[in-house]
């Protein structure tokens, strides 16, 4: 299944995930049964990531040109971890496409591209996307997104809910990795998340990464104090792994707090030469 994957992903734009994963009682009751048979039935990860890479480029592909998900079904990924009494617990993260793809494409026509996206999707496709958008709405009671995603790159905000201790699951398929997906527990990501927002304040408060810092922690209070976050680095893991962006994220922050701003454009020229090749492939012909 791995080689599937990585064999579909090839010439698609490089897209990476945050994820939270929550236990099953963090859902309204009415979902709380739909989520674990959904779960129960999808079977492994790789399973889930095929199924989904499959959706999207049928979406592409679809007649009528109409590209949004339309909630037929819904995704869920399952990881197992130990609770403290040693037992073993599930936890989900619902893939949430209708909404997602909702506020990508608001996101999209707001942006510098809005008229070339209003040609890419016409109106008549967005008003029919809000329907769904309204009908899953008013179905669900859970109206936080479980997802954040990223394309051509990921965000240093993202490296500093992680560390090099936590745990990292690395994916290879053909002599080639896949995806690198590291994991913490939410209450660790956000005490992290947290203290660079309270050093970044004092230190740079003019600094992009406050605000992106800010509204990620305000993100991971919204879950479920036993939640896990994972970090997905999708097929972008292939040119950068190993990577040690949390380290200098973590010690560009820790340098800033102290004044040292040699040790802090040291960590910056680490972070820019790994990342800033990845982004210009987002303008590559």
């Amino acid at each position: 299944m791995t080689g599937n994957l990585y064999r579909g992903q090839a010439g698609l734009p490089f897209s990476s995930s945050l994820r939270v994963y929550e236990p099953l009682e963090a859902f309204p009751v009415d979902e709380q049964e739909q989520l674990a048979d959904a779960g129960s039935q999808l079977g492994s990860r790789d399973a889930v990531e095929y199924a989904e890479l499959l959706a999207s480029l049928g979406r592409i592909t679809r007649e009528g040109g109409d590209p949004f998900p339309t909630g037929r079904t819904d995704l869920v990924r399952v990881t197992r971890i130990r609770d403290e009494n040693d037992a073993d617990r599930l936890l989900y993260c619902p893939s949430q496409l209708v909404i997602r793809a909702g506020l990508a494409a608001n996101a999209l026509m707001e942006g510098i591209h809005g008229p070339l996206a209003e040609l890419l999707i016409p109106e008549e496709q967005r008003d029919r996307h809000q329907e769904r958008i309204n009908r899953v709405n008013a179905a669900r009671g859970s109206k936080t997104v479980h997802t954040r995603a990223s394309t051509w790159g990921i965000p240093f905000s993202w490296f500093s809910l992680f560390q090099e201790s936590d745990r990292t699951d690395v994916v290879e398929s053909a002599g080639r990795i896949v995806t690198v997906r590291v994991w913490a527990p939410l209450t660790d990501a956000l005490e992290r998340a947290r203290f660079a927002v309270a050093n970044l304040a004092l230190a740079a408060p003019d600094l992009d990464m406050l605000d992106d810092l800010t509204q990620l922690t305000e993100w991971l209070e919204l879950f479920h104090v036993q939640s896990m976050v994972e970090l997905d680095y999708g097929a972008v893991a292939d040119k950068v792994y190993p990577d040690e962006s949390p380290m200098d994220v973590r010690l560009g922050i820790e340098c800033l707090a102290e004044g040292d701003m040699t040790g802090a454009a040291a960590a910056y020229r680490r972070l820019a030469s790994r990342w800033i090749p990845i982004r210009q492939l987002a303008r590559a012909s």
